[in-house]
């Protein structure tokens, strides 16, 4: 006989098979020998009230084995010889849109600028330690993308644009965590990442797909408004029946290329700040009012409004790292990531303020690329007040919300360096006071969290790409272009690892009914 319950447990509970298992029993009314397997659902924490409590959705088999639970696992038809459609980045669109080719009986042939992950690991190693920025293998480009060397999240709110528990379920299949099934947040963690995204191409290759690493678009061939195939930097010409633009956001030279063409792009709101990091163990009394015991390491989701902007926290990485996210050598950037166990005694999130068109009028003269311009502009002066190479400039929250700079600085888990800079000072006024005005509030929110303890690094940019290449909404074609499908984060429809996915799916079944 099989049975599924919602109910609430204790932490300890949650935390210990044993008192689960006693749990189970208790609220089933049977003794634990009966009950021969149980399988989670769900799981939430809910930490509103001072005694936390842990939602749980469970199937239990009782004096029986539970049946083998259905997941989606990937369709890996032979496709060496089938119609070739060329998929222009390797990160979670371009992935997806691989898998969902081949699932077509489409030959997928992958068109990366930088290097395999192993490869990858050194380089950005090399960054942490030399402070070199390989221009197409670091945090940000590579096999797996951006998302590789991230916090690994797997939430999102993008529910009714695709199938997201086919997403995880793929995930877990190449190796992920059966937890990301169930956990109402989960995530994979930074250094699980790249052997389940080397996984994914070992499938690709197997299929009859094609994976080129060190390749950079330098230019698209176009005939009567068809796109034809890619010219790589090398000089290579790599034709397909369709091109699938699944480049990130940090693929500037993309939208150059794009310009140079005379094809249409979009400025995009996007989002720019800084890095705030506190100790974790502060954050965990916050959040768990004071009762961390047998709890994961928390984390928070703030928003606010200052004036008729919005500030809000982004990629808010728990037990986790802040890292050097540059793609260009004279640009200094942040952002965070966190290992699967979340074990760093460190929490840091982005504090980002809205970036909209018509606060950009300086930057007019540029159209739709305005505020990429801002942006580069912003990492270079982040670059020129910090310290040599990679070392960032940073300032404690107190001192940044008084506008003074901090004599001193906390210890940081950002590997290159820190120096004390008044970031008050030449980050834009406008910028400054809305994320004073947001870190006040969110003081209010959560008590402590404006502290001496805690510090802010700069700069925050690459929260989502500045630019939107238009597509139509049913076809996904860009409008002037026939068989170019933009998709994911570079061509501004999605943020994230599984928003990103989903769109890759959907770029993938257009092309599909294209061809």
């Amino acid at each position: 006989m099989y049975k599924k319950l919602d109910f609430i447990v204790t932490p300890l509970q949650a935390y210990s098979e044993k008192e689960l298992l006693s749990a189970l029993a208790k609220n089933l009314k049977i003794s634990e020998n009966e009950i021969s397997e149980y399988r989670i659902l769900r799981k939430s924490i809910d930490a509103r009230s001072r005694e936390i409590k842990i939602n749980l959705g469970v199937e239990v088999g009782i004096k029986e084995k539970l049946p083998k639970a259905e997941i989606h696992t990937p369709l890996q038809n032979n496709v060496v010889n089938a119609k070739q459609v060329i998929v222009v980045g390797s990160g979670p669109a371009g992935l997806f849109a691989a898998l969902r080719l081949i699932e077509h009986g489409i030959k997928p042939v992958i068109i990366e600028r930088g290097k395999d992950v192993h490869q990858r690991k050194r380089d950005i190693a090399a960054i942490n330690r030399q402070h070199i920025i390989p221009e197409d293998s670091n945090y940000c480009f590579g096999e797996g993308g951006a998302g590789t060397f991230s916090d690994g999240k797997l939430y999102t709110r993008s529910k009714k644009r695709g199938d997201l528990q086919k997403i995880l379920s793929f995930l877990n299949y190449f190796g992920a965590s059966e937890s990301i099934l169930y956990e109402a947040h989960p995530h994979i963690g930074s250094d699980k990442l790249p052997g389940i995204i080397e996984k994914i191409r070992e499938f690709i290759i197997q299929s009859g797909g094609e994976v080129h690493f060190s390749t950079r678009v330098s230019d698209l061939i176009i005939s009567d408004n068809k796109i034809k195939g890619i010219i790589s930097s090398n000089g290579d010409k790599i034709f397909g029946e369709a091109v699938v633009l699944a480049t990130g956001h940090s693929a500037k030279d993309i939208y150059f290329i794009l310009e140079k063409n005379n094809i249409s792009l979009e400025f995009k709101p996007f989002a720019l700040g800084v890095r705030v990091e506190h100790p974790q163990e502060l954050i965990d009394n916050i959040q768990y009012n004071g009762n961390p015991d047998y709890l994961p390491a928390a984390s928070y989701s703030l928003v606010s409004r200052a004036g008729d902007r919005g500030v809000y926290s982004f990629c808010m990485c728990p037990g986790g790292y802040i890292v050097p996210s540059a793609s260009s050598p004279g640009e200094t950037v942040v952002n965070g990531m966190s290992p699967a166990a979340r074990n760093s005694p460190f929490a840091n999130s982005g504090i980002v303020v809205e970036i909209r068109e018509q606060d950009l009028k300086k930057y007019s003269s540029h159209n739709a690329l305005a505020g990429l311009k801002f942006q580069e502009e912003m990492e270079k002066i982040c670059f020129n007040n910090g310290g040599l190479g990679q070392v960032a400039p940073a300032q404690r929250l107190s001192d940044f919300v008084k506008k003074r700079l901090s004599s001193d600085l906390p210890p940081v888990s950002y590997i290159p360096g820190v120096i004390s800079s008044p970031m008050h000072f030449w980050m834009p006024d406008d910028l400054v006071d809305c994320m004073i005005e947001g870190f006040k509030t969110f003081d209010n929110k959560m008590r402590g969290f404006i502290t001496r303890e805690a510090v802010v690094v700069g700069v925050e940019s690459r929260t989502s790409s500045p630019v939107r290449i238009p597509r139509e909404r049913e076809s996904m074609q860009h409008p002037q272009i026939s068989g170019l499908f933009p998709c994911g984060e570079g061509a501004g429809y999605a943020g994230g690892i599984v928003s990103s996915a989903i769109d890759g799916e959907n770029a993938a079944d257009a092309v599909a009914a294209f061809l």
